[in-house]
């Protein structure tokens, strides 16, 4: 007997009911920012490094590049496109970092839950640890914000088996942890459901870049070949086309000159998608009739 998670049934994707997003567009695009806080001299490394150097002064500073510098230029070039993003942000940005926050918050920015800072993992908490951590985000960005967020990603992508009710059980309507699909789908909790938003591994420039070693430009072919596809596909079903970013790996000069490169193209082609953030996406989701949208 295979084991199952149980969160959600097989269904492939071309034998799915049909749906539009607004405007009657069939392809969704959202641009996602980790915007991260790391812990000094101790905490998860990263992968550039050899697990005796993941907490020196160069990996620490290297990462600290990203906020100091990052994205700030990351920022200017979604201004120059008129681009929304979402950010992905611990929480330990809000004090060590704040004037990040407050710039997504003039632009109007979405902002989710991704723990307190990115040196700790959530997957291997207690259940009880991990409620508590979940409030404990929740409630910041309810204070900073002035709402409740509505989605949330675990820093690293680290869930538990739990996570997904726990965050419903939050109150949250969507999370990133899963990436099993191109359109969103409903999962199972055990109190009610929660959805499932596409995230991508590939087209995600620590994975990408720093893990997969591509250089800038094939990363940013990535980007382009993976809209380009993903558009004609979705002549047969909506789908969702998500960009994963770094400002301490694509923040970097070289790599925002080719980064550029793909978000023009993208941007010339928006007239024909939706451009969005993820709670866009959740509220269309939230509001098609039940049977239509995968796990409802």
């Amino acid at each position: 007997m295979l084991e199952s998670h149980g969160r959600y049934d097989y269904s492939p994707i071309t034998e799915r009911p049909d749906y539009t997003w607004p405007g009657g567009r069939r392809l969704a695009v959202y641009v996602a920012v980790n915007i991260e806080a790391f812990r000094y001299g101790r905490g998860k490394g990263a992968a550039i490094a050899p697990p005796d150097q993941a907490t020196s002064h160069s990996v620490y500073s290297w990462r600290d590049y990203g906020n100091r510098v990052g994205i700030w230029r990351l920022l200017s070039l979604f201004d120059a496109l008129d681009l929304p993003i979402e950010a992905q942000m611990n929480t330990a940005i809000y004090t060590h970092c704040p004037q990040i926050p407050e710039a997504l918050r003039r632009r109007g920015d979405e902002i989710l839950g991704h723990g307190v800072t990115n040196s700790d993992v959530q997957g291997g908490l207690s259940e009880d640890d991990e409620r508590r951590l979940i409030a404990e985000v929740t409630a910041t960005i309810e204070r900073e914000e002035g709402a409740h967020p509505a989605g949330w990603m675990s820093p690293w992508l680290s869930n538990s088996e739990v996570t997904a009710d726990l965050l419903a059980e939050a109150g949250y309507r969507y999370f990133m942890d899963w990436t099993c699909d191109d359109q969103p789908v409903w999962m199972r909790t055990r109190h009610g459901r929660i959805l499932s938003m596409p995230y991508p591994i590939e087209c995600n420039d620590t994975r990408g870049i720093v893990w997969y070693r591509h250089t800038s430009e094939e990363f940013a072919d990535m980007i382009v070949d993976a809209f380009d596809e993903m558009l004609e596909q979705s002549e047969d079903q909506p789908l969702v086309c998500p960009i994963s970013l770094h400002p301490f790996v694509v923040g970097r000069p070289y790599r925002i000159r080719r980064l550029r490169r793909a978000l023009e193209h993208i941007a010339a082609h928006r007239d024909r998608v939706w451009i969005a953030r993820p709670r866009d996406l959740c509220a269309h989701i939230e509001n098609l009739p039940d049977g239509i949208v995968c796990g409802s």
